[in-house]
C-alpha cells in the first residue's frame, strides 16, 4: 500500500574521501586468529557509513570475512572495523592493481559486530569530509547500507 520512497537508490548513506586515509586488513580465517595484516597501508578510496573501497596489491575473493583497520590523517587511534568484500576489480595502477568494496558488519554488542561508537565517529568524519567529495562527478552506485542490532 504504501510505495518505497526511492526505488531507485539502494544506496542509504553518502560515500565521502578523506585525503591521506590508509587501510590495513586481515582476512578472517577459521583456525586461529593471526595479529599481523596480510596488507598494511592500502588507499583508501571512498568511505561510508555501511562500507569502504580502498585500493590493494592483491585479489580479494567476494565474501571474504575481513578486520579492517582504517587509519586516519590527524587521528591518534585507528578505526577498526569488520566487514565483508562485497566486490573486486582489477584497475589501472601498477602499485595496486585491485580495488575492492567492502560492506560493513552491522553495529552492536554482540560478536561479529562492530562497536557503535565507530559508527558514531564515521558520521562526525562524513560531516567534516563529506564536502570534499568530487564536485560534479557521479559515481558508480554499488549496494551499500548499514545495520545497527541490539
Amino acid at each position: 500500500m504504501s510505495p518505497e520512497i526511492y526505488p531507485e537508490e539502494k544506496r542509504l548513506c553518502q560515500r565521502f574521501m578523506i585525503p591521506g586515509a590508509t587501510v590495513s586488513y586481515r582476512k578472517e580465517r577459521w583456525l586461529g586468529s593471526r595479529k599481523e595484516f596480510d596488507e598494511e597501508f592500502c588507499p583508501l578510496q571512498n568511505i561510508s557509513r555501511g562500507g569502504l573501497s580502498f585500493s590493494c596489491r592483491s585479489y580479494l575473493k567476494p565474501g571474504t570475512a575481513l578486520t579492517l583497520q582504517i587509519s586516519i590523517p590527524g587521528e591518534m587511534v585507528p578505526l577498526t572495523q569488520l566487514g565483508e568484500v562485497r566486490w573486486s576489480a582489477g584497475q589501472e595502477n601498477a602499485t595496486y592493481p585491485f580495488k575492492v568494496g567492502v560492506q560493513f558488519h552491522p553495529y552492536g554488542n554482540q560478536k561479529g559486530q562492530n562497536y557503535p561508537g565507530n559508527l558514531v565517529k564515521i558520521i562526525a568524519l562524513e560531516h567534516k569530509f563529506g564536502e570534499i567529495k568530487q564536485k560534479g562527478q557521479e559515481e558508480e552506485s554499488e549496494a551499500d547500507e548499514y545495520k545497527i542490532e541490539g
